[in-house]
């Protein structure tokens, strides 16, 4: 199967200067995790996600300590101030974030997300966003294929009894196993 097989197309997006708290509101509101950030001319900019609100100086979660510093280093130690403190979206989001194109293998785009610890991956053409496919794609993808396969008949059963029956007289016994038979 491919990227726009079970994509979602109708992606709601953000802009860089909306507010963080409206962004926050937006994702609650939508019941999504994340979103593509899109400048103005609907270029793909960013992504925002729920990792994103984590660190935030508004509920006292941003990163505190000078010995952090001695760690991380004072470029590091900047961006956390300004993705803890940053009002707009454009300051917290992910820049540059991984994308797919439609007509990529879904193998391929699983390979992506896990490569990449990420749960959505926005879908573009150029540049331009079409879609995004999360992690709720598949899922709605492989309960979607219950509803292809057909239900077991007589003749199902007949020959899933047949095939048991030649494991079970077989010298090498499986201790887990399933047979499922459909359309003979």
């Amino acid at each position: 199967m491919l990227v726009h097989q079970i994509m979602t197309r109708n992606v709601m997006t953000v802009t860089p200067d909306m507010p963080v708290i409206e962004a926050a509101k937006a994702m609650l509101r939508h019941h999504v995790a994340g979103l593509p950030v899109v400048d103005a001319s609907g270029k793909l900019v960013g992504m925002v996600s729920e990792g994103d609100f984590i660190r935030r100086a508004e509920i006292g979660t941003e990163r505190r300590g000078r010995w952090l510093s001695r760690l991380v280093g004072r470029s590091q130690i900047t961006s956390d101030f300004v993705r803890a403190h940053g009002r707009k979206v454009g300051d917290i989001m992910t820049p540059n974030p991984v994308t797919t194109a439609e007509d990529t293998p879904l193998e391929q785009v699983v390979e992506l997300m896990e490569a990449n610890n990420i749960k959505r991956v926005p879908v573009v053409n150029g540049d331009r966003l079409v879609g995004i496919i999360t992690y709720a794609d598949f899922v709605q993808a492989v309960a979607s294929l219950a509803h292809d396969i057909a239900k077991p008949t007589t003749d199902d059963d007949e020959i899933r009894a047949q095939v048991v029956a030649a494991i079970d007289k077989a010298a090498l016994h499986p201790c887990r196993f399933t047979v499922t038979v459909r359309g003979g």
